[in-house]
């Protein structure tokens, strides 16, 4: 099993940057795909980001392409999301997940999650 915990979440101007990271636990960690969700209020949650097992896949919401870059650590048991060129409407509660199917699916089959960290852009 995978136990998920995000940080670095905070408040930052428009055009600003964060870097979100993810610590797992586990040993099946480097099997797993991992992806980041968003959620804002009232609004449903969204797909963010995803990287397959090896790292060697990634694939992007269109919202976020060109800005948003996940990477992953497998020595260090991290997922990271590097946001750049932040706009107010990137402001939600960003989750972490975990596939254990590996495969790195904006439709996988996220069955763990992280308790979510709040990412705030102001204009």
């Amino acid at each position: 099993q995978v136990q998920l915990v995000e940080s670095g979440g905070g408040l930052v101007q428009a055009g600003g940057s964060l870097r979100l990271s993810c610590a797992a636990s586990g040993r099946t960690f480097s099997n797993y795909a991992m992806g980041w969700f968003r959620q804002a209020p009232g609004k449903e949650r969204e797909f963010v980001a995803t990287i397959n097992w090896s790292g060697a896949r990634t694939y992007y919401a269109d919202s976020v392409k060109g800005r948003f870059t996940i990477s992953r650590d497998n020595a260090k048991d991290a997922v990271y999301l590097q946001m750049n060129s932040l706009k107010p409407e990137d402001t939600a509660i960003y989750y972490c997940a975990a596939d254990p199917r590996g495969f790195g699916s904006p439709r996988g089959s996220y069955d763990y999650w992280g308790q979510g960290t709040q990412v705030t852009v102001s204009a």
